[in-house]
Formats: C-alpha cells, sequence, structure tokens
C-alpha cells in the first residue's frame, strides 16, 4: 500500500483533523449520492432476468468474491443457470464486452473475475457498463439469475435485489462520504438494501459471514495440505496481501497458528516475481485473488490459502429467493 493511501486510510478510519477542511466536497458527494438514488427508486425498472446486485458502499474491499462465489454455487446447487457481470477492477483492457473464463490472464481482465470462474465455472461478463454486461450475458448464455459483482451505485443497471457487505473489523470509519471519509454514500442506504452482510467482525442488523480456511495450495505443483500440516512442516511464512483489508487475512494466519512476515500490497496489485523475491528462503504464503496473478511465474515454495463464506443456515436460499422473487417481496 502506497504511503498516501495508507495516510488517507488511517484518517479514514482513525480519525484526523486534516480531514475537515474536505467537509464541503463530502456533502456534495452525499447530495449527488442520494438524488441519484432517489431518482433510481422513482422509476424502479424490472430486469429481463432476475438480478442480484452484491455490492458495498465504502471504498475498498469488503469480501464481496467470496460471497459471490457462494451464491454462485448455491444457485448451482439448485440447477440454475448463472452468469456473473463485473467491472473487473485491476485489469488493462481497452475494449469491452469481455468474457473472462478460468484461463483468462488475469493481469488483463483482473483477479476477481478470474477467481470467479475458476470458482464457480460461469461465465463472467466485463464491462464498465454493466447494462450492456448484462444484455450480453442474457444473449450469449440465456442464464436464470445475473450476480453482479459490484454495482449498487451502477443505477443503469436494473435489479431484483441488493446485498451489501460491510468489513465488520473497520466499519464504515468516520461515517463521511467521499473525500472526507470511505463512503460512496451516505450510510442510510443500508436502510434501502435487502441484505447486509459483515465480514470479520460483528455489525448491528447485518448477518455474519465468516472466511472459512481451506487446504493449503502449492501454487507451482498444485500440491495441498491442510492447515495442521502445513503449519507442522512451514511454521514460518512470508503472507503476502494485496486486498482490500489485509489485516483480515493476516488474523486468519495468526488463528492458523502461523509464525508471519506480513506483506501489504495494493488492492488489485499487479505482481511482478521480483515483489516475491524474498532472500531467506521461507516458503510465501498468499491469499487465493493475489495467487491467479502469480501462477505463471510461482516458485517451488509459493503457496496461497482458499477461503470459503460462511453464513448462517438458510442465508443463501432467503438471498436467492429474494432476487427470484419467490419470497413474496
Amino acid at each position: 500500500m502506497s504511503k498516501v493511501s495508507d495516510w488517507i486510510q488511517q484518517g479514514w478510519y482513525k480519525g484526523s483533523p486534516w480531514l475537515l477542511p474536505l467537509r464541503p466536497l463530502s456533502l456534495l458527494v452525499s447530495m449527488e449520492a442520494s438524488r441519484r438514488l432517489e431518482r433510481f427508486r422513482r422509476a424502479p425498472e424490472k430486469p429481463p432476468v432476475p438480478v442480484l446486485v452484491v455490492g458495498n458502499i465504502t471504498v475498498g474491499g469488503t469480501g464481496k468474491t467470496p460471497l459471490v462465489i457462494a451464491l454462485v454455487q448455491a444457485a448451482q446447487a439448485r440447477g440454475l443457470k448463472v452468469a456473473v457481470v463485473s467491472r473487473g477492477y485491476g485489469g488493462k483492457l481497452d475494449q469491452y464486452p469481455v468474457t473472462v473464463t478460468a484461463d483468462s490472464p488475469a493481469l488483463d481482465v483482473g483477479d476477481e473475475p478470474v477467481l470467479i470462474a475458476r470458482r464457480t465455472g460461469v461465465p463472467v461478463i466485463l464491462d464498465p457498463d454493466r447494462r450492456n454486461a448484462l444484455q450480453v450475458a442474457i444473449e450469449t448464455g440465456k442464464p436464470d439469475l445475473v450476480i453482479s459483482d459490484d454495482g449498487l451505485q451502477h443505477y443503469a443497471l436494473p435489479r431484483s435485489a441488493e446485498i451489501v457487505v460491510v468489513d465488520g473489523q473497520r466499519g464504515l470509519g468516520n461515517g463521511r462520504c467521499l473525500p472526507e471519509g470511505p463512503l460512496r454514500e451516505p450510510a442510510t442506504r443500508l436502510k434501502e438494501v435487502d441484505f447486509v452482510i459483515s465480514t470479520g467482525g460483528g455489525w448491528s442488523g447485518a448477518y455474519p459471514m465468516i472466511m472459512r480456511p481451506g487446504a493449503i495450495e502449492n501454487l507451482a505443483d498444485g500440491r495441498t495440505l491442510d492447515t495442521h500440516d502445513f503449519l507442522r512442516e512451514y511454521p514460518h511464512v512470508h503472507a503476502v496481501a494485496g486486498i482490500g483489508n489485509p489485516r483480515r487475512y493476516f488474523n486468519l494466519l495468526n488463528i492458523i497458528g502461523l509464525n508471519i512476515q506480513p506483506h501489504v500490497y495494493p488492492d488489485h496489485h499487479a505482481y511482478q516475481p521480483a515483489d516475491l523475491a524474498f532472500s531467506d528462503g521461507l516458503p510465501v504464503l498468499m491469499t487465493e485473488k493475489d495467487a491467479v496473478k502469480c501462477a505463471a511465474f510461482a516458485e517451488p515454495n509459493w503457496w496461497y490459502l482458499p477461503v470459503t463464506a460462511d453464513l448462517p443456515e438458510g442465508l443463501l436460499d432467503q438471498m436467492l429467493d429474494r432476487a427470484l422473487g419467490l419470497d413474496g417481496k
């Protein structure tokens, strides 16, 4: 993470008097966001197929991607045909739309779309114009359900239901909109959505989501070790995270019992081999999101830890029912 970005986030989440002069701009952002929402709510458009939006109201990652994957897999278990639409943050494409598959280069299309495609096998359609991405998904795949990875504020995209994911550790910071605070929209937006999910900590009125670690996999040869066996063999590791809240990942590794040397990179960082060339020979343990960008030049001692979203029993079905219009609401 750059020093400037770190400094700004410190102010948002821990308080800083230098933010106060930014309040007029923050108020303008808040008013404009409220105006756009009001206009959207005045004339809601029914989507041609059920559309479930998974987003957030803060800048930075909150754990949306594991939830999107869990929702896709729950829908597949019902026998539904699913497509995902996304902006593809971190990619380098010049032309859209693009359909992402498990083999797409993550540095070109973005890490999260590739991760979703690999874990679910569904087509992931990228386009900054998510309405166009939706149309392409319908024309090419005829899905029963489309899930939007992010796009809560993209009001050109019609939707059947909305889910907001909140980082339970960091919360909403100082509760102010950009640039004084981390909010894209006022906190009152949470009252408008169908479900609020909290990752990594409790949040009043939100359903908890816990990240369950899976077997740790080697990037170079694909072999796996469960967390207990990995801990016995590699008790000391370089822990690498280029995600929205690296501390959540490091805390998970500490719970497993690992002794870590943490290395924080910006969210969606485009890794180069030199970034991970540590001289002491210790293994490198990264997130799965980072791994999709590093697999092409992986060293034998590079590993990643996949996680699965664990939610209260029946909640995934409730979310799908809401999107599909099966719950009478």
